[in-house]
């Protein structure tokens, strides 16, 4: 979305960095694409509660480019709201608001420290509320069993079930892969890795990773231990999006001229926040991510597996072939 309102090299940036090959894929059908997405993940369904947005919080004084606004509201469906920054604590308390309540009081606190330079605040969400497909039994979580974290092990709670599962080991990758399904379309992967071998695994995730696993799964018998948890992890994407390319949409360089004929804005707050629960019944999780553009200054054929140390997991919508989140567990009893 922001790239739409980028120019020059702070475009070039920002879409190679997220992997798109602009000799092979035009500008245009990648916004399509997008525009598919988002509209696919909107649809309601009974099975799952799946909602998403964006809004831009625009100073009221900016004057907007209306191709801009046109694109961010026909290909995002994004909101427009007009905010007085002049007030960064109002402000900060308008926008951490709506995202509370878009994410049904999961993701809170997104924005802080807003300066009153502040031009717009672009927020996108995602909430995700599924139930387990075959959901486990709460009289058969062990309430207290050992996690390991670095060389010590923390106790957690921890879900319990013998039950048919699509699983797979990646001798390649030195891994376990189970697939749990949510009722409709959307899965969960579970990838623990063998001692060792974290590093190694996160190096090799890509998408041709997860489509030989999906083809390589097969069902068995599979006694399965999850703790489990809730976590929440925040990330300023300032530091982190820099090592990936984009550059020069956080300094003097930024061009923004397809936002506003002003070219004075460069990025200067980019945050992550992900909420994410797993329970006896299913899943229940919140992202949200928002850049702030400021004007410049059991039997014999079972298996057991036992995610009691640092795993990935993966909540992938199959329909759409998109993963809605990915995140590493090394300790469950950090909320």
């Amino acid at each position: 979305m922001l790239s739409l309102g980028a120019r020059s090299a702070t475009k070039t940036q920002i879409l190679q960095s997220m992997g798109f090959n602009l000799t092979h894929t035009p500008e245009s059908t990648i916004h399509q694409n997008f525009q598919h997405l988002v509209h696919s993940l909107s649809i309601p369904s009974k099975d799952l509660d799946l909602k998403m947005g964006s809004v831009l919080f625009i100073e009221k004084e900016l004057q907007l480019q209306t191709n801009f606004l046109d694109n961010v509201k026909s290909l995002y469906e994004s909101e427009v709201s007009s905010t007085d920054f002049s007030n960064p604590s109002t402000a900060q308390e308008k926008i951490n608001g709506y995202v509370e309540k878009k994410t049904k009081g999961k993701v809170v606190d997104l924005i802080q420290g807003l300066e009153p330079l502040t031009a717009m605040v672009l927020v996108n969400y995602i909430f995700f509320k599924a139930k387990w497909e075959k959901p486990f039994n709460p009289m058969y979580t062990i309430q207290r069993y050992p996690f390991l974290v670095g060389k010590r092990t923390v106790m957690v709670p921890m879900m319990h079930q013998m039950e048919r599962f699509s699983f797979v080991v990646d001798p390649q990758l030195n891994c376990s892969v189970l697939q749990m399904d949510y009722s409709g379309d959307t899965v969960a992967f579970f990838v623990l890795p063998s001692q060792g071998k974290m590093k190694q695994l996160e190096q090799a995730l890509s998408s041709r990773t997860l489509r030989r696993w999906s083809h390589s799964l097969q069902k068995r018998w599979i006694e399965v231990f999850i703790p489990k948890f809730s976590i929440s992890t925040s990330y300023n994407l300032v530091t982190i999006l820099p090592k990936m390319g984009i550059q020069d949409a956080f300094d003097k360089n930024a061009d923004f001229s397809g936002i506003t004929k002003r070219n004075s804005l460069k990025v200067s707050k980019f945050a992550h926040k992900a909420v994410l629960t797993i329970s006896e019944e299913g899943t229940e999780a919140a992202a949200a991510t928002a850049t702030k553009l400021t004007l410049r200054s059991k039997d014999n054929s079972s298996q057991s597996v036992l995610f009691n140390r640092s795993f990935l997991l993966l909540v992938i919508d199959r329909a759409m072939e998109t993963v809605l989140f990915l995140g590493k567990v090394e300790n469950p009893t950090k909320s």
